[in-house]
């Protein structure tokens, strides 16, 4: 089993940037797909970003966020940048062994197996 503990949230100011982590348990982290998703207020979960085979990204977040990964540390990284007021969320990590054999399936909730509890991204106008 896969444990997966976001880190990193917190407030920012519009145009300014924060970087998001999840760290996972495991022994072959390296052979997991990693996704972010988010959720805001009163809206459905979103795709956000994912990084495994090849990495994807939503056009709303496309040119500003950054999705990386430390296989040595476990971790998955979201790097954002410009943040918008739109981009505030919880913030996601999702897991799912191996890779997916369509593109469009790395942005399905249901293709991921492990799920962290979130970290808050707030970002002020």
């Amino acid at each position: 089993q896969v444990q997966l503990v976001e880190s990193g949230g917190g407030l920012v100011q519009a145009g300014g940037s924060l970087r998001v982590s999840c760290a996972a348990s495991g022994r072959t982290f390296s052979a997991y797909t990693m996704a972010w998703f988010r959720q805001a207020p009163g809206k459905e979960r979103e795709f956000v970003g994912s990084i495994g085979g090849r990495t994807f990204y939503a056009d709303s977040v496309k040119g500003r966020f950054t999705i990386s990964r430390d296989n040595a540390k476990n971790t998955v990284y979201l790097q954002m940048n410009s943040l918008k007021p739109e981009d505030t969320a919880v913030y996601y990590c999702a897991a799912r062994y191996g890779i997916l054999y369509s593109v469009s399936d790395y942005a399905k909730s249901p293709e991921y197996d492990y799920w962290g509890q979130g970290t808050q991204v707030t970002v002020s106008s």
